[in-house]
Formats: structure tokens, C-alpha cells, sequence
């Protein structure tokens, strides 16, 4: 069978022309200053990631993030905390770069938002239209960093080291 256009591998040059992709990540609190965190349903390892996801065409950041928050974790009970100062990059490992999002992007660019839950844990449902998390869990936020996929972990310091005021 020939490989279609998303598994196709990818030179160096190749890749390095690509653009990011533009999400919005979302380190959802709790009242108690946990940090939401879920397994992904498409990847069999154990780590676990804050919600995150693209910026549709013509979207603000800002309205992106409550989107991906109902999309996402079944809720749109949360206020903004805050907004990341700068927006954040991560690269793809080389060998995911063709495999993911049909070959278009070699990373992520996410302008990154920290939001307080109003409501409990029942008002969260990963069980939503068009799943994509398995399971999910509150995090100190000193676990964060290390309970993510190598690749995302830098990204990762940044945005707790941005945010950490706001779980104490």
C-alpha cells in the first residue's frame, strides 16, 4: 500500500519550512490550585497533558480557549485567570512530523491561559461529541513537567514557571 500525504516521511529541509501550528493550551484549576491533566485516547504511553488545542481561522485566542474547554473537558464553567505574556513554541519529534496533522506543521505556537474551575468535578465530562481524552486527573503543579511526553516538557517548565502564582 503507498503512503498517503499524512504518513509520509519528511526530509530535514522539509520540515524546517514548515510553519507551527496555532493553538491555545489551557492549566485548568481547581479550587484546591490542582492542575487538570488527561491521557490522551490516540497514544499508548502514560503521559498526560493540560488541554490544549487549535485556533480556528479568524478566532481570537481568548475565544479559542473557552472553546477548547467545552470541546475538550465538557465545560465552559471557568473564568480566566490569566494569559501567557508571550506565545510558545514546541517541535514535533521528526519522525511524528508527517504523521500528524496531514504533514501541515512541524510544531505548535500556543498562546497559553490559565483558568479557574467554578464548579466541581462533576461539572467536567471528557466524554464529550469527539472525544479525545481516555482519563483524567488533578496534578500538583510541581508534577506537571515530568507527567508529559519528553517533547512537551520544556513548554511546559515555561507555562508552569508563568502560572504557578495562581495554585497557591
Amino acid at each position: 500500500m503507498p503512503k498517503t500525504k499524512s504518513m509520509k516521511s519528511l526530509s530535514d529541509a522539509e520540515i524546517d519550512a514548515l510553519p507551527y501550528r496555532p493553538c491555545v493550551g489551557l492549566m485548568v484549576l481547581n479550587a484546591q490550585g490542582k492542575i487538570f491533566v488527561a491521557q490522551r485516547n490516540d497514544m499508548r504511553s502514560m503521559a498526560w497533558q493540560m488541554p490544549q488545542g487549535g485556533v480556528d481561522k479568524g478566532e481570537e485566542p481568548r475565544e479559542a480557549a473557552l472553546r477548547e474547554l467545552e470541546e475538550e473537558i465538557g465545560t465552559g464553567d471557568a473564568e480566566i485567570l490569566a494569559e501567557s505574556a508571550d506565545w510558545h513554541s514546541y517541535e514535533l519529534p521528526r519522525e511524528l512530523v508527517g504523521k500528524l496533522w496531514k504533514g501541515r506543521y512541524r510544531g505548535q505556537r500556543q498562546k497559553w491561559f490559565a483558568l479557574r474551575l467554578r464548579g466541581g468535578d462533576e461539572t467536567i465530562n471528557i466524554e464529550t461529541e469527539h472525544p479525545e481524552f481516555s482519563a483524567w486527573k488533578w496534578a500538583d503543579i510541581a508534577e506537571v513537567v515530568d507527567m508529559a511526553v519528553p517533547f512537551k516538557r520544556d513548554l511546559y517548565r515555561k507555562i508552569v514557571e508563568e502560572f504557578q502564582h495562581l495554585t497557591g
